[in-house]
């Protein structure tokens, strides 16, 4: 038998693929690991294949055995899949431009998500880490001989014969100086469960299976339990608590894509640029950052996307946007839609629970996704004022879930939710275009409670991205107007009183109006007054006209601070409030003593004071008072509440 011996230099064809230049292609040296050891699954996946169609012999179970060897520097990948005869490894090791993966497939006339190879340049990564690579292989088909293939980086190689007694192939690596981390178990152990911990081979090193094997999204999501989702997201994703719900992604055209996304719970670090999803190719991690596939609206979801048809740069490392890329984050964003409208319809009370967690998603994605607006359309939720819906009875009919459905407003133990279309159906005739809401309870406090008194339901709406969300609203439904407590107030919370004029021609809210016009001398204040409804009713508040504070919202915003009183605005004084009445009083008793010296008595001072205490009351209330002007209120109220002591007041 004539033994093989053979040199000559590797062909490179530019006019096929990009030339290869080593420690170009590849971002990162460690996933020359991931593109040797997703070779060796390839090459058991081709001598399965292989042994169905009569070619070859089956073989044991396939696996994957690293090797290191400190002495001699060397790692070695060795597979026991279908190995190479001299022939193929001058065809596919020498001629790089052609791929075996792809010259496989086109011989057995099938698709199948198991061969990884077809990015063909794989090999070529253990250059970035190698002096000098060796290749030992014995194909699987009967009558083969062993063969080594050596190479130094070069264009020069040397193929020669070799023993080996098992069909399958060893990749040898003479490791540079400067990578011999890779010839610590630790750091491959690390990269092992990194990048091939899903791979359906067993990847041993030092006798012991690393990797997990079984990847949850290739199975049919009727396989799987409650248990199941939440046992991978926990490994994913360890002391992060378990996951609010999940989304399993199943779809083979027209693409092939599987996966598993989860809802986490709210940390208030969501990663809006980057993401949190894991991109898997044919169970080969690929990428963490899958900002190019799924809507940013989604990135800060959790879990894995795994397909082999995104697109990637030649090394895998970088996803290459197209038109498919688009159709998949679609695909993607209308299950999560469907998701969520099936849980909204079935469980409505566990989807307000963790509706808070939720909101963030659905909010931006409608805002900058017009079909998942669409989508997502009634399962917009607000806290109301208005009492919880009771909900069925699980034992009275076949009905109770469809009743379920139509809960609304729907109960928690913390809030009262509501849909806008719930909302709207509890609106009066002649009221039914106007949305009262509410961003902050403590805030417009006085505002929200004069509403309330009346019967008036209001949408809470207090998160900040609501300050975006609801002029997007108000834009998307035309028809409505969207009114917040302390924008405005209407004949309803107002008692409709007929006044009397003094000698000088004056009623009391024109000296009231007066009074206040002077002791604060701000022309950017108007002043109001009106007897309102209700035992309730603070003496004064602020009204926000509702074009002004979303000018001055959106200032804020743009200038990346909170929003604060803008310097126009109203101020409405209660007459019927005691302190008012009793400021009237005191005004009054002043401009008797004496009128040309009422400007200067101390009653008239008192007055002035007393008025621009409630002021600064009704302005505190609202968060108006800057950390700087708290002191000297604070000084002046002490002052002011001594002076109405010693009159005796």
């Amino acid at each position: 038998m004539p033994v093989l011996e053979e040199t000559g230099q590797i062909q490179i064809h530019t006019e096929n693929i990009f030339p290869i230049i080593k420690k170009a292609v590849y971002s990162g040296h460690e996933v020359f690991l991931r593109e040797l050891v997703s070779n060796g699954v390839d090459a058991i996946s081709k001598r399965r294949m292989a042994a169905m169609g009569g070619d070859c012999s089956e073989g044991q179970e396939g696996e994957i055995q690293i090797r290191i060897d400190r002495d001699a520097k060397t790692l070695t990948i060795s597979d026991n899949g279908i190995g190479m005869t001299a022939d193929e490894v001058k065809r596919y090791i020498n001629q790089v431009a052609f791929s075996s993966a792809e010259d496989f497939l086109e011989k057995y006339k099938q698709e199948d998500d198991a061969i990884i190879g077809h990015f063909g340049l794989g090999f070529y990564s253990s250059f970035m880490v190698a002096r000098q690579v060796e290749l030992v292989s014995l194909s699987a088909r009967d009558g083969s001989e062993a063969v080594r293939w050596s190479c130094d980086g070069s264009p020069n190689f040397s193929l020669e014969s070799a023993e080996r007694s098992e069909p399958g192939t060893d990749v040898i690596l003479h490791l540079m100086e400067e990578e011999l981390e890779y010839i610590e178990p630790s750091r491959i152990r690390t990269l092992i469960t990194t990048y091939c911990d899903f791979l359906p081979v067993a990847v041993q090193l030092e006798g012991e299976t690393v990797n997990k094997r079984e990847a949850p999204w290739r199975r049919s999501p009727r396989e799987l339990k409650d248990d199941d989702y939440i046992e991978l997201y926990r490994y994913l994703y360890p002391f992060q608590g378990d996951p609010l719900l999940w989304v399993h992604l199943n779809t083979d055209y027209p693409y092939n894509l599987q996966g598993i996304l989860y809802f986490p719970r709210s940390s208030g670090r969501a990663d809006w640029e980057k993401g949190e999803i894991r991109l898997y190719c044919n169970q080969v991690f690929v990428s963490d950052s899958i900002k190019e596939v799924v809507p940013r609206y989604l990135l800060p979801l959790r879990g894995v996307i795994d397909s082999p048809d995104i697109p990637l740069n030649v090394s895998r490392s970088a996803l290459q946007t197209d038109r498919r890329v688009r159709s998949i984050g679609g695909f993607v964003a209308k299950k999560v839609g469907d998701r969520l409208k099936q849980l909204h319809r079935d469980e409505p009370k566990r989807y307000a629970e963790i509706w808070e967690s939720l909101a963030p998603f659905i909010k931006i994605g409608a805002m900058e996704d017009e079909k998942f607006a669409d989508q997502v359309a009634d399962l917009v939720l607000f806290g109301t004022t208005a009492p919880a819906a009771e909900s069925p009875s699980s034992d009275t009919d076949d009905n109770a879930a469809a009743e379920a459905t139509a809960l609304d407003p729907i109960p928690t133990d913390g809030k009262t939710y509501t849909t806008l279309s719930g909302y709207r159906s509890r609106l009066t005739a002649g009221n039914d275009k106007r949305i009262l809401y509410c961003t902050d309870e403590a805030g417009q406090a006085g505002a929200l409670a004069l509403w309330r008194s009346q019967g008036a339901e209001v949408l809470l709406a207090d998160t900040f991205i609501d300050t975006q969300f609801i002029p997007w609203l108000e834009h998307r439904h035309e028809e409505l107007k969207f009114q917040r407590v302390d924008a405005e107030l209407d004949d309803s919370l107002k008692e409709q009183e007929s006044e009397l004029a003094d000698a000088d021609g004056k009623d009391a809210s024109e000296k009231l109006r007066d009074l206040f016009r002077s002791a604060l001398n701000d022309d950017r204040v108007t002043i109001q007054v009106q007897a309102l409804k209700g035992d309730s009713a603070p003496a004064a508040l602020i009204l926000l006209p509702e074009q002004m504070r979303r000018i001055n919202d959106m200032g804020a915003l743009m200038e990346q601070r909170l929003p604060g009183l803008p310097d126009h605005h109203v101020l409405v004084i209660n007459r019927r409030h005691r302190l008012v009445e009793g400021l009237l009083k005191l005004s009054a008793g002043a401009v008797l003593t004496s009128p040309a010296a009422a400007a200067s008595s101390p009653s008239q001072q008192l007055s002035s004071d007393l008025s621009r205490h409630i002021y600064e009351l009704a302005r505190l209330a609202v968060g108006g008072l800057e950390p700087n002007q708290l002191a000297g209120f604070q000084q002046r109220s002490g002052d002011l509440m001594g002076r109405l002591m010693e009159r005796g007041l």
